[in-house]
């Protein structure tokens, strides 16, 4: 049996050790702040090599209306290997592909092939991270004094974190780039009316505002930009909107490729439709603002009373009940 520590603990983890592991992260992290700091790059410089490959993939014919349907599995020696494994395990589904290249689309993680790693990881992390607390919990019996529910909850929080860990994760990255998405989308429109008046085709319009935005709202830049190149090189320019639907989750951009699409065939203003959808999407971020400054007085109840008021009736009463306390101790 693992030698328990003599020193003072906290939840049965000796104080002096996670002291020095958190100083070891410290450390760590100021480390790479400062290599981060001293070597600056250029942020464009990734999404200009994506969108050239794109524009490359485009030009040879691999479009996503004219491609033949190809295996599930891309030709890389890793995620090759992952294919194999989860082949001959019968876990591999083009369902389930789908959806997770979809999310990943989401998060923008265009390459494919990382589905077949999500899956993989859904299928490994639960054993790794459900062996180590079995191990841990149950073999060397690190935490004797927990009882058997509480070890049991461990085990299962555990493989419950391997098992939704790699989702929670690109959910986390798809929600952070939806938000960036949605707030800049009003001005992005805003341009696009202009350079619709302007007499600018379509293409040359999401190109113009991807330039013009792409500093501010790197996101929306990407996404705009990609757009710009499929209605460049695609035989059907419906479907480059709708992968920029498919790309972003997100209702606003369904409504503007709708909108596009509605225009491309039926020959309506363009730059009217735009002006509606730009005036009601900037209510809806002003109505979005204002219902979160409504539940400020909600959410700061809770720290009123446990932080702010104790704090003043010590101030207030404090004084007073020295004072009571001396009348009746001089007594």
């Amino acid at each position: 049996m693992l030698e328990q520590p003599t020193g003072p603990t906290i939840l049965g983890f000796d104080v002096i050790l996670v002291g020095t592991f958190l100083a070891m992260i410290a450390a760590m992290a100021t480390m790479y702040a400062i290599y981060t700091a001293l070597t600056v790059r250029d942020p464009m410089a990734k999404r200009v090599r994506a969108l050239n490959a794109r524009r490359e993939q485009l030009k040879a014919g691999i479009s996503t209306g004219a491609r033949k349907r190809q295996s599930l599995v891309k030709r890389n020696e890793a995620t090759d290997k992952m294919g194999r494994i989860l082949a001959s395990l019968k876990v591999l589904q083009g369902s389930q592909l789908k959806e997770i290249q979809q999310k990943l689309a989401h998060a923008g993680i265009r390459d494919k092939q990382w589905a077949v790693a999500v899956v993989f990881g859904r299928l490994v992390l639960p054993i790794l991270l459900g062996g180590t607390a079995a191990i841990v919990i149950y073999g060397i019996d690190y935490f004797p004094d927990w009882s058997s529910f509480k070890r049991f909850g461990g085990f299962a929080a555990m493989l419950l974190a391997g098992y939704k860990g790699p989702d929670l994760f690109i959910q986390n990255i798809a929600t952070k780039r939806t938000d960036a998405i949605r707030k800049g989308l009003p001005d992005a429109l805003d341009l696009l009316v202009i350079c619709a008046e302007a007499g600018l085709t379509v293409d040359a319009a999401f190109d113009r505002v991807a330039r013009e935005l792409g500093r501010a709202y790197p996101e929306l830049g990407d996404e705009f930009s990609l757009t710009s190149i499929e209605l460049s090189f695609l035989t059907e320019r419906r479907q480059a909107f709708e992968n920029l639907a498919w790309r972003v989750n997100l209702d606003a951009v369904k409504g503007v490729v709708t909108t596009m699409i509605q225009t491309e065939r039926y020959g309506t203003p363009l730059a009217s439709a735009l002006r509606v959808l730009s005036a009601e999407f900037r209510n809806e971020r002003m109505m979005r603002a204002e219902e979160k400054a409504a539940r400020l007085p909600a959410i700061m109840t809770v720290p009123l009373i446990l932080f702010i008021l104790p704090t003043l009736f010590v101030v207030i009463l404090g004084p007073a009940a020295c004072s009571i306390a001396d009348a009746f101790g001089g007594d």
